[in-house]
């Protein structure tokens, strides 16, 4: 690895691994801090239910780690949410996004060493999983199916989660209007230079992920990330037209060939089934759109930091070029009052 004569931030998203905190945040000084010449490491706390906080406050002391951030959220967000917690406030010329259960910190420095290199954004995948439901691995399969016919990019292959962003990404994934959200898949589909790098290491262990939430996720993403939704919504609509004329031609030589015309109940009911399954459709797709449009002024923040806290020894400081003057004494003349002889 070249040394980087450079700023690196490094983002971890925890919640509630206490036990593992001190260990971590160790191996990853000594593994970045002979590598780069500035660094700061960001840890994201996903609101943790144990004494993750307390540990932190305690590792930020001056006997504890330097170049410490903490973000203690005061409820639990999606990783992607909480990685823009980090993302936003961090100050590196590149910054790297870890789940400390899934990813391999020993990827680093490969992860510096191609961006420095000339990659904007450096993704790297473990092709080892852990074994979720059957629900979800079929709605895991649905999603990135769908995402991949509108964008043209498999997210789980192409835009993993582990990934080292540069300054110049971040500032463009803020000028979204939602940038949380856009974070996910902006840097795989914006034209920056790409790396990728993969690895097979088993995660550790780590709760299975909800179905829900990954779903109404899923479906923000869907939509908010590409027009295809509102395309598809018009398809429809014109497919339900071009049926229904369909119907009445057909319904005009039925009468102008057959005069002895039954009652078509059949017909009836096959037309109605038909453009009653047609307006679901379009119903289920434009209220999801709709939804989501509506979420930018109705939605209050995606997440509110409780605490902020910083280590009490930062060695980037030391490297600036602050001298501190002190007072010179001023000296006033002493006023002699006399007699003339």
């Amino acid at each position: 690895m070249v040394f980087f004569p450079g700023f690196l931030s490094v983002v971890f998203v925890v919640r509630d691994q206490a036990g593992t905190l001190e260990k971590m945040l160790t191996d990853a000084t000594e593994l970045i801090a002979s590598d780069v010449s500035d660094y700061e490491l960001i840890i994201v706390d996903n609101a943790s239910s144990d004494d993750s906080i307390a540990l932190l406050k305690r590792l930020t002391d001056v006997s504890g780690f330097a170049n410490l951030q903490i973000y203690a959220l005061t409820k639990e967000v999606d990783m992607d949410t909480a990685s823009w917690v980090g993302l936003e406030n961090a100050l590196g010329d590149y910054v790297a996004v870890i789940d400390p259960l899934a990813d391999d910190l020993g990827y680093l420095p490969t992860m510096l060493e191609k961006a420095v290199s000339g990659a904007d954004v450096v993704f790297v995948c473990n092709t080892e999983t852990l074994t979720q439901s059957l629900a979800y691995r079929l709605a895991h399969r649905l999603f990135h199916s769908a995402y991949s016919w509108f964008n043209n990019i498999h997210l789980a292959r192409e835009a993993p989660q582990y990934r080292m962003l540069s300054k110049k990404v971040i500032n463009f994934i803020l000028q979204h209007p939602k940038p949380a959200m856009s974070y996910r898949h902006l840097p795989a589909t914006g034209g920056f230079a790409r790396a990728y790098l993969s690895y097979a290491a088993l995660p550790k262990p780590q709760p299975r992920k909800r179905l829900g939430e990954s779903v109404d996720r899923g479906v923000r993403m869907l939509v908010s990330s590409t027009r295809a939704p509102m395309r598809l919504v018009t398809a429809l609509s014109l497919f339900g037209a071009v049926i229904n004329l369909v119907y009445c031609a057909y319904i005009i030589a039925v009468v102008l060939l057959k005069p002895d015309v039954a009652p078509g109940w059949v017909s009836l009911s096959l037309q109605e089934s038909g453009m009653f399954f047609l307006i679901s459709l379009v119903l289920l797709v434009l209220g999801e759109y709709i939804l989501n449009m509506a979420s930018f002024s109705n939605e209050g923040p995606l997440y509110h930091i409780g605490q902020e806290f910083t280590s009490a020894r930062m060695t980037r400081l030391d490297k600036l070029n602050i001298e501190e003057n002190t007072p010179i004494p001023v000296h006033k003349p002493m006023l002699v009052s006399g007699k003339s002889s």
